[in-house]
């Protein structure tokens, strides 16, 4: 899939089904525990297009002050504008594209500004087969249009400025009818000591009527220009997973190839964020960028390799519990 055919956006604007789309962006400091994460959304409640929107989100993860400043602003349709040739989209005065990103939001006492340049060297990353982004099932889709992304300019939170130099991260790209009933995902743009090693993974389960499906996993690791894909739906329930609200266990195995990980954070690491659902509701996500990974390759008898990350992984959980004892900060 061409960086073009990724970013193609799928909202339209007046159409009755329901529908929420999203490009985020996100990236660590090389060496420093921050990061941020911002997010141009559409989103449109399933039988009233009239109150379709637009929404910035942006946060910063500061792990060393042991804080996060995060803001969600919304904005009517008709103050946006969604590019249809390639990724320019424009919600209120913030502006995205496949290059740059511009905007500002406030809420909740903070204020968060940016201007930004990023690369897109490498590929998109397909998290699900190929042939199921143009399928109805499932309903939420997801992929990673920029992996290993460079981020160049300032983020600015509650007026002080943060010098964004060759901070790694992703272009990512989702949307759907609907969100996925209950999720764990996460990414690691470069590990620790090896920059060129990108993992995407998530584990989720689908409700069907009353009834809840076995968890389906999957697994995409690159080293370099080589991808290993453990993705395929017979495979994604077969690997085994173990999540929590603050942990992700997986071990996936194929073809020769075996991939164990663990991701973790701490509570307070975390932001809670409320998503509304297009049929109705509202989902809680558990959000953080600073979590630490661990995770081991193994392939045909070679020796076995392994990287880790202290507080470079992205780490969501999307759940309906109230329980989590997570701030909800936006």
């Amino acid at each position: 899939m061409t960086p073009l055919a990724a970013n193609r956006c799928r909202f339209r604007p007046g159409a009755d089904q329901g529908h929420y789309e999203s490009y985020f962006l996100r990236a660590n400091h090389p060496q420093r525990a921050l990061a941020f994460w911002i997010r141009y959304t559409f989103f449109s409640p399933q039988g009233r297009p009239q109150e379709a929107v637009g929404e910035l989100w942006a946060l910063c993860f500061d792990g060393e002050r042991k804080s996060i400043a995060a803001v969600k602003q919304c904005y009517a349709l008709d103050t946006c504008n969604i590019g249809r040739d390639g990724l320019a989209l424009e919600i209120g005065a913030a502006r995205l594209d496949s290059a740059s990103m511009s905007g500002a939001a406030a809420s909740g006492g903070h204020a968060l500004a940016w201007d930004m340049q990023y690369s897109a060297p490498h590929p998109p990353l397909l998290l699900l087969p190929a042939p199921l982004y143009e399928s109805g099932l499932p309903r939420a889709k997801a992929l990673v249009t920029a992996p290993g992304a460079d981020f160049s300019g300032t983020l600015r939170v509650d007026g002080e400025a943060i010098d964004i130099h060759a901070w790694r991260g992703s272009q990512n790209h989702n949307w759907g009818s609907r969100h996925t009933d209950a999720y764990a995902w996460g990414q690691v743009a470069g590990f620790d000591g090896a920059p060129d090693v990108f993992l995407e993974c998530a584990s989720a389960r689908l409700k069907i009527g009353p009834f809840r499906t076995p968890s389906m996993t999957l697994v995409v690791l690159r080293i370099g220009t080589q991808e290993f894909a453990l993705n395929s739906l017979a495979q994604s329930v077969r690997t085994r997973a173990t999540t929590g609200f603050f942990h992700l266990e997986i071990d996936a195995r194929a073809r020769g190839v075996r991939i164990t990980l663990r991701m973790r954070a701490a509570r307070a690491d975390f932001a809670g964020l409320a998503y509304a659902n297009p049929p109705g509701g509202v989902k809680t996500c558990l959000n953080t960028k600073l979590a630490a990974c661990d995770l081991t390759i193994e392939q045909g008898g070679q020796p076995a390799r392994s990287y880790s990350t202290r507080n470079r992984a992205a780490f969501e959980i999307l759940t309906d519990r109230q329980d989590h004892g997570v701030p909800m900060l936006a």
